[in-house]
C-alpha cells in the first residue's frame, strides 16, 4: 500500500480530484465519487507505468496580489 494525495476543486455541478504524484486526474458528482474515481484512475495507471522510486510530496501555500482592473 502507497499514500498518495488528492487536490479536490468543484467545477460547476462536479468535482475534481487531481493526485499531483503521479498526475492523474478523475471526477465525480460528489467529493467521495471523485476520490473513487481517482483512486481506480491512478490504480489503472500505475499498473501500467509503476513508480521506480518513493515520492514525498511537499505541499504549501502561497499569496500573489491580484489587481483590480476596471
Amino acid at each position: 500500500m502507497q499514500t498518495f494525495t488528492a487536490v479536490i476543486h468543484k467545477e460547476e455541478d462536479m468535482y475534481v480530484a487531481e493526485c499531483p504524484e503521479v498526475g492523474t486526474v478523475s471526477q465525480g458528482a460528489s467529493i467521495e465519487a471523485a476520490i473513487t474515481n481517482l483512486k481506480e484512475a491512478t490504480e489503472l495507471y500505475l499498473d501500467e507505468f509503476p513508480l521506480k522510486e518513493e515520492r514525498k510530496t511537499l505541499m504549501t501555500t502561497f499569496e500573489v496580489a491580484i489587481s483590480a482592473k476596471a
